[in-house]
């Protein structure tokens, strides 16, 4: 547990102080929660469920709006660089069943599960870029930080590393 006043809130028991002068509301508010979070007889399985890019507000102005940028440009002469093309197509295709994907069969149940191809990419697809923080997070905190407490770190590079990095992202994966 972090140590500081969000620690301080989660102990500080009962209704806001707000909602203790609403009357029944917050003892209604209360109930409901205790009924959804009462243990029920069979406890519940984890089920996967598609993050369904394609239904996603930023899906859709990409998918109708990259067309047109890209014509408005070519009716310039001018054109995108070469890896924000590659980001934008990318992207759409990313998390599409009809752009690929993988069947994957539980062996001891045989339930079947379609897992769509993602894109993998750094710019701005919401999905991968939530995993890659994800995993991250995850190997600084087990394979670099190990047990020791830190609270907040941060790495910085200077300009021209920054710029190798950006234009050059293999310059910073480990070597083989």
């Amino acid at each position: 547990m972090l140590a500081g006043t969000a620690g301080r809130r989660a102990q500080r028991a009962g209704p806001p102080r707000s909602l203790k002068r609403r009357g029944g509301e917050f003892a209604r508010i209360e109930e409901a929660v205790a009924a959804s979070a009462a243990p029920t007889a069979q406890a519940a399985a984890p089920t996967y469920a598609r993050h369904g890019s394609e239904r996603t507000l930023l899906y859709a102005l990409v998918q109708s709006h990259y067309p047109d940028l890209i014509a408005r440009l070519d009716a310039q002469d001018r054109s995108l660089p070469k890896y924000v093309r590659e980001e934008f197509e990318a992207f759409v295709r990313c998390g599409v069943l009809a752009h690929g994907f993988l069947r994957v069969v539980c062996e001891q149940c045989h339930a079947e599960r379609l897992l769509a191809f993602s894109c993998k990419k750094r710019g701005f697809c919401p999905s991968c870029g939530a995993r890659r923080m994800a995993e991250s997070a995850r190997h600084l905190v087990q394979e670099v930080f190990g047990p020791r407490p830190v609270r907040q770190w941060v790495l910085s590079f200077p300009y021209p590393l920054r710029f190798l990095f950006a234009s050059r992202p293999g310059a910073c994966s480990p070597s083989t």
